[in-house]
């Protein structure tokens, strides 16, 4: 409102003879300051096992098939990690143009996981440095036996992350994430596990080709106590971008087998030195 009456003010103060290149100037003068949102960092909504910043637009479907072979390491024993494989199967829906939800269910513990995520902020060309994404995950763990567990409630089924993604788009390139994550189990295994995890993550996304790029993400634990010695690493994951019209497919490599993102942070048990490594995929197909 400011800006139109600035411009009448302008409009009716010049002379008749320049009302016409003034009027052009001031439309210019608009147009410029409007806010031009940055193309998306990341072609994927993941960059590998982590989110990314690119959540579908509103009305969009996205149907997500995952992958995960087993141990590579272990050579013929498993035919290469063939006989011991992992699947995930679910769906996205672009609620809004900020906002999308999730459901999957996957075969590690049989997770049923609830996702939401939520755009915060975009960046903007000569503007706003970078993009803030909110991220939610809500995983039911149904393997779980009263058997096992006789006093077993559907509250100890459950484990939650919280991550915010923060991207910036560098160059057509080039585009990084920096995203702080917590991840909460209601039951854990007391001396190999956290209750509550705070980590670290960091993933990059380059450009080697019209259709292709190269990704790679890691996540540190931030707040593993001291002398505390667990059987899980840090995920580390590489990750090549294939696009093909419809949809993105995406190969990994990862020391992590699960696929939920509770597991990926706090139970990664491969190890890039002379541990086990899993090849897999990710593959979105948009409606």
């Amino acid at each position: 409102m400011k800006n139109f009456l600035g411009f009448v003010f302008m409009f009716f103060m010049v002379g008749h003879v320049f009302a016409q290149d003034d009027l052009l100037n001031q439309l210019d003068t608009v147009k410029s300051k409007e806010k031009q949102i940055e193309m998306s960092a990341f072609k994927g909504l993941q960059i590998v096992n982590m989110q990314s910043t690119k959540l579908p637009t509103k009305g969009e479907w996205y149907m997500v098939v995952s992958h995960r072979f087993g141990d590579l390491t272990k050579g013929l024993d498993n035919f290469f990690g063939l006989d011991n494989a992992y699947t995930k199967i679910g769906g996205i829906y672009g609620a809004t143009d900020w906002l999308s939800l999730g459901f999957s269910r996957q075969t590690y513990n049989k997770t049923y996981e609830l996702t939401a995520k939520y755009k915060l902020a975009n960046q903007e060309i000569n503007g706003f440095p970078v993009t803030i994404v909110g991220y939610n995950t809500m995983d039911i763990n149904s393997a779980l036996k009263t058997s096992q567990y006789p006093y077993l409630k559907f509250n100890n089924r459950l484990a939650f992350t919280t991550q915010i993604l923060v991207t910036r788009k560098f160059t057509d390139k080039f585009s990084l994430e920096m995203a702080p994550i917590y991840v909460h189990k209601n039951l854990y295994e007391g001396g190999l596990e956290q209750k509550d995890l705070l980590l670290a993550g960091v993933g990059a996304r380059y450009k080697i080709a019209k259709r292709l790029s190269v990704n790679l993400e890691y996540a540190a634990r931030v707040n593993m106590p001291e002398n505390f010695v667990s059987p899980y690493h840090n995920p580390l994951s590489v990750g090549l971008d294939i696009e093909t019209g419809g949809h993105v497919f995406q190969l990994v490599f990862s020391n992590s087998q699960p696929m939920n993102d509770v597991a990926v942070f706090s139970n990664t048990a491969g190890d890039w030195n002379g541990g086990s490594i899993y090849f897999g995929f990710n593959m979105y197909r948009v409606f």
